[in-house]
């Protein structure tokens, strides 16, 4: 059968039966091919499988029991939650056996023989936007994923379709393609929909196109913030975008300024000025010029408030997102010319880094641990490791690059984008080439293979900022 079709069936199937009849046989393609492909699998004891299967990623039956066998099949047949639990199991096993863990396994070792300094050179991947297109409906971007098949139940969120709008905007500028327009439009749309008449964004919505009580259980300043960092930076490409898309922008955009002023959280003015400086190259608007400056001037109180001699941070803590609080400072001393906005996004921004690189590879604050001033160390290998702050170090890194020509902002961005294709503490690729879609997270022991539009769509803005599209 071909592989391709052989595939097919194996992704249909609720369970796999390994049954050879030879203690002696060591491996088996087949078995490879059926646990890769997320079946539960029942096998006889031979070696391959014993230490594959082993702590609850199969069941083992000893060679010519059928009692055993049907003992297996039944059971599994009346549990649908213990198939899910060996299916997650043996995906999680094979993950690290992937062509790509394999090669970068292959050549440390060959570095560990030779006792060479060798860097590994990762070739950036072509771009692939086919688990965008699959998590996509008409309405919007699904929320999460099992593996790669979207989860319709956990249905949308503004964060996710704000942060797909920019995506989709990056990629039409670098490639004008028409399919594109497509998913820019449906995005905008999302946004438009989370609107409201005061003025305010909602950020969750069911799959049956309903607002779910979250939007009163949870703080929204940041979803608002992120909706208007999407609208000023489509703004921003208006000269090459359908008008009646940028129309619906403009209008929307200026109508949530109006509480703007009124945001405090840190984050949340950081996107609403990197908004701001995104619609300030549509038209360059004085409202638009004072509004930035009242938000940095925000940003620059906190940092004096908050910075000292060995914590140069604008909070006591370093938790997710972090990079696009310098990055928003740095934007407002180019709207602005305030040098007071330069000087501290510098500071901070290389305060930040100092913390989360090492050696020249990339270590991401855990979102188990966060880090407290005082307590600076980054742990990483407690796992919690997620795509979306490397995304955000990246297109920080390119805007620090554009404008401190003579720093290694440029050398930080390739080593930051190769925690994705495997340069980090587990030495596994986060991106996965098959699908075009990103993992969820790195773990301590493995990676969260579930690949949802959070981290999907941060991948593409990373890679797009690496083709110099920000």
């Amino acid at each position: 059968m071909p592989l391709g079709e052989l595939l097919e069936y194996l992704q249909l199937t609720d369970i796999y039966l390994f049954t050879s009849k030879d203690p002696n046989q060591a491996v088996s393609g087949t078995f490879a091919y059926a646990i890769s492909c997320g079946c539960p699998i029942i096998s006889t004891p031979i070696p391959h499988a014993r230490e594959v299967l082993k702590n609850d990623a199969g069941i083992i039956i000893d060679f010519l029991n059928p009692q055993q066998l049907s003992n297996a099949v039944i059971y599994l047949l009346k549990d649908e939650d213990y198939r899910s639990e060996l299916s997650m199991n043996g995906l999680h096993r094979m993950a690290s056996t992937a062509w790509e863990n394999s090669a970068i396994a292959h050549a440390n070792l060959m570095k560990s023989v030779v006792h060479d300094t060798f860097k590994l050179k990762y070739e950036v991947p072509s771009i692939n936007l086919s688990h965008i297109k699959k998590m996509t409906t008409d309405i919007g971007i699904i929320q999460f994923s099992r593996i790669n098949i979207p989860d319709k139940t956990t249905g949308y969120t503004l964060d996710d379709n704000a942060r797909a709008l920019v995506a989709l905007c990056q990629r039409y500028t670098f490639g004008r393609d028409e399919e594109d327009i497509k998913l820019i439009r449906i995005y905008t749309n999302f946004i438009m929909r989370c609107f409201q008449k005061d003025g305010n964004f909602l950020n969750y919505i069911d799959i049956d196109l309903q607002f779910t009580s979250q939007n009163q259980e949870t703080n929204l300043e940041d979803s608002n913030g992120r909706a208007i960092w999407a609208l000023g930076f489509l703004l921003s490409k208006a000269n090459i975008l359908p008008k009646d898309i940028v129309n619906k922008a403009i209008i929307v955009f200026d109508k949530a300024l109006e509480n703007a002023k009124n945001i405090y959280s840190t984050r949340a003015m950081s996107f609403i000025i990197k908004g701001l400086y995104f619609a300030n190259l549509y038209e360059n608007k004085t409202s638009y010029t004072q509004l930035i400056n009242i938000l940095g001037q925000r940003l620059l109180r906190m940092y004096l408030h908050e910075s000292e001699s060995n914590w140069q941070w604008y909070e006591s803590y370093l938790t997710y997102g972090n990079s696009i609080i310098p990055e928003a400072l740095l934007c407002a001393f180019l709207s602005t010319g305030n040098k007071s906005f330069k000087d501290t996004a510098e500071s901070s921004f290389d305060f930040l880094l100092s913390k989360t690189f090492n050696c020249n590879q990339m270590q991401v604050i855990s979102n188990q641990t966060w880090m407290h001033r005082g307590k600076e160390v980054v742990t990483s290998a407690s796992g919690g490791e997620q795509p979306i702050d490397v995304a955000y170090t990246i297109m920080a890194l390119k805007r620090f690059s554009d404008v401190f020509i003579n720093k290694n902002y440029s050398d930080k961005m390739k080593h930051a984008f190769n925690w994705f294709l495997g340069d980090n503490h587990l030495q596994q690729i986060i991106y996965n080439p098959c699908t075009g879609g990103c993992y969820d997270g790195l773990e301590e022991h493995n990676v969260n293979l579930n690949q949802g539009a959070e981290s999907t769509v941060s991948y593409l803005m990373a890679r797009m900022a690496m083709e110099g599209v920000y």
